[in-house]
């Protein structure tokens, strides 16, 4: 064994523990994105851990529904599963956080909520002000928040 390899099984890390917000859940599973299938080969090889909670999950159920989608109920059922699936954990909702500050879109509030309660973590999302308050002082330093291009670019340092 040559010595300057370092410990044995150095090369492994612990696996990252991610929020994906409903529209990067969209891009990996609905659509596919081709700009994403390193994030999706990441998740498959087991080299991240989702986290998501009850409310997350149901408005994904709610947003697969759209019309504008296209997709009947059997490709809604599918896709719901394949993300459950691969959910690491699933958090029971909680009180909400009183030391977050408070996103525009209320309905993206939960997501802030859900990387706080596993930080540290980072929270994938494409959403401007979901990534603005990445910079804000109450999330600095207990969580990061990345689009899925960025979070890719990290993983390959």
């Amino acid at each position: 064994m040559n010595e300057d390899s370092g410990p044995p099984f150095a090369h492994l890390r612990e696996p990252q523990t991610l929020v994906l917000d409903t529209n990067t859940v969209l891009a990996l599973w609905m659509f596919r994105d081709p700009a994403l299938e390193p994030m999706r080969e990441k998740l498959s090889g087991g080299h991240c851990r989702l986290v998501s909670r009850d409310d997350a999950l149901e408005e994904l159920r709610r947003v697969l529904a759209y019309r504008q989608f296209g997709q009947d109920h059997e490709a809604q059922q599918a896709l719901l599963v394949a993300y459950r699936d691969a959910l690491w954990h699933c958090l029971a909702q909680g009180p909400a956080a009183v030391d977050l500050p408070s996103c525009r879109d209320r309905d993206d509030q939960k997501f802030l909520e859900i990387a706080a309660s596993c930080s540290p973590c980072t929270l994938v999302t494409r959403d401007r002000d979901l990534l603005r308050l990445g910079r804000h002082r109450l999330v600095r330093g207990r969580f990061a928040i990345q689009r899925p291009e960025e979070w890719q670019r990290s993983c390959t340092k």
